[in-house]
């Protein structure tokens, strides 16, 4: 079974009905670490779905979170927002400075101007979960019940952290978290409570109180994550591996919950997913590939198959070059294999069939719609990448794939097309793809050639005016204008880089050339031949 599959299987034996949950706080541009969290929630979600159950998939947005510290990516005149909640102040403009303009006119505000555009992102990999906002929560009056909780607990969570995580808290602490008089949640002393007041002392000597009931400050991540669980009635959530780690804030939260009068959700710890050089995404650092931008380089299905593939155990590095090549073409030949009748063969061995059933739920997995068929372009990425980078229009492309007014490319393919377009001006597209036919070869190169090169190079242009244009003849005359001479191919391959893409090696010859004009790269031949003589 596939891995989404395995945990709906343990949520129905808990009940017909599920909550499942995932949350962020949006305290800078959303990347596809992300992606992890919210898809794998969704994933499960939708495998509980399959498997009968009635699912509300919630999406958390942590936006009663503080700011806490002046990103690279704010001015520095954010640092007088040190503390305030996200959801409360101004969002950066275009030069990283607080837009008051926009935050007085419609409340523009910090955490809503990073969520926005990744919900939009969502809605593209076919994610519509319900919106649940904390500032809002907060403020309704939502949490006020496991408010009360936790400050009249306040010994009893206090022993449940200490003994759990392994540190000691301060003589100060208390289980709420006070605004003061300038809205921040930083410098707040807790001097006393009396429901539902909590009476503090601000870093500037000020006293006040904080009503619990309306959300005049919030609960600490420790005892606010088990509150939602409890007041939403969650019973399944997927997080990160520091929140599952022993003595995290999962192992407090199991019992902290049990004072709320709630079990703790069926857990689902994921790794995280890094940038391949570069280590673990940050928003606040920067080290990010936004989810937006990855949708401009390769169809939705692609991300969805990056996570439905992998086990949530499983790190993943994310490349926004080979590996996303090589996931694409993995994806695009799964979905062109009948799973089903591979799997009906009796003589598999047991492991060959689990190999199948995850592929097989990954695929489903990575469709947009759910119980709608993953479709392939039939074109591998590879292929549409050599296509488009050299055929110069879209029609040339549909060309060179057979493709006519009787047999259109479908719309996978032509949005395949798009995107890859995009992918290729892209600084992601890889290197060793690229592909760059020269104008003219740099004579110096040309005039370093041995005798043998020359000779090879005299070889090939007459095999390659006299043959058949197609891609194993071409390939044939790159070897045997060696061979002619007893010499490695090598050789060749060599002599046709530097003539071609003035360099002494290169992507694949043969699929290149079959796809340009025979007597356009003859003459290019010639002309260095002429060159080095």
């Amino acid at each position: 079974m596939h891995w989404a599959d395995v945990i709906a299987l343990n949520l129905s034996r808990r009940g017909t009905k599920h909550i499942v949950s995932t949350g962020i706080t949006p305290s800078g541009e959303f990347h596809i670490g992300h992606l992890r969290e919210i898809l794998t929630g969704e994933m499960i979600s939708r495998a509980a779905k399959d498997a009968g159950l009635e699912v509300d998939f919630i999406f958390i947005v942590d936006d009663a979170d503080p700011l806490r510290r002046v990103y690279p990516f704010l001015d520095e005149e954010y640092s007088k927002y040190i503390g305030h909640q996200i959801g409360n102040i101004p969002a950066p403009n275009a030069e990283g400075k607080p837009d008051y303009e926009r935050f007085n006119e419609n409340g523009w505000n910090y955490a809503d101007h990073f969520l926005n555009p990744f919900l939009d992102a969502l809605k593209t990999i076919g994610v519509r979960p319900r919106i649940v906002k904390n500032l809002e929560s907060y403020s309704s009056g939502m949490f006020s019940e496991c408010s009360k909780i936790a400050c009249d607990n306040a010994d009893k969570i206090r022993e449940i952290i200490e003994r759990v995580s392994g540190r000691e808290l301060s003589d100060s602490w208390f289980p709420w978290s006070p605004l003061d008089s300038s809205g921040s949640l930083e410098g707040v002393t807790v001097t006393g409570y009396d429901f539902p007041l909590v009476h503090f002392i601000d870093s500037k000597g000020n006293k006040g109180s904080s009503d619990i009931t309306k959300g005049e400050g919030k609960l600490p991540w420790r005892i606010d994550w088990p509150a939602k669980w409890a007041w939403i009635g969650v019973t399944c959530e997927a997080f990160g591996k520091d929140h599952g780690a022993s003595g995290g804030s999962y192992d407090t939260g199991k019992e902290i919950c049990q004072l709320f009068g709630y079990d703790a959700p069926q857990p689902l710890v994921y790794e995280w997913i890094s940038l391949k050089g570069k280590g673990a995404m940050s928003s606040s650092s920067g080290n990010t590939i936004g989810p937006m931008e990855a949708l401009e380089l390769v169809p939705p299905e692609i991300l969805r198959f990056l996570i439905a593939e992998s086990k949530p155990s499983k790190a993943i590095e994310f490349d926004a070059g080979m590996s996303l090549v090589n996931l694409a073409d993995e994806y695009e030949r799964s979905c062109a294999r009948d799973l089903t009748l591979e799997l009906s063969d009796e003589s598999l061995s047991r492991r060959r069939k689990v190999q199948l059933e995850d592929l097989m739920g990954a695929v489903r997995l990575s469709s947009i719609e759910r119980n709608s068929k993953s479709d392939s372009s039939n074109v591998s990425f590879r292929h549409l990448a050599l296509l488009a980078q050299t055929k110069s229009n879209d029609q040339l492309v549909w060309d060179s794939l057979g493709l006519n007014s009787s047999n259109p490319p479908s719309s996978i393919l032509i949005d395949r097309l798009e995107k890859m377009r995009t992918w290729i001006e892209s600084p992601h597209f890889p290197e060793e793809m690229r592909i760059k036919i020269i104008k003219q070869a740099p004579v110096e190169m040309l005039q370093n050639f041995s005798d043998d090169e020359k000779l090879v190079l005299a070889n090939l242009t007459e095999m390659l005016e006299n043959c058949s244009w197609d891609l194993d003849t071409i390939a044939s005359c790159i070897v045997d204008s060696a061979k002619s001479i007893e010499k490695s191919p090598r050789l060749a391959y060599g002599v046709s880089y530097i003539c071609l893409m003035g360099a002494k090696k290169g992507p694949r010859l043969a699929p290149i050339l079959v796809e340009l004009n025979q007597q356009e790269i003859v003459n290019q031949f010639r002309l260095c031949l002429e060159n080095v003589n």
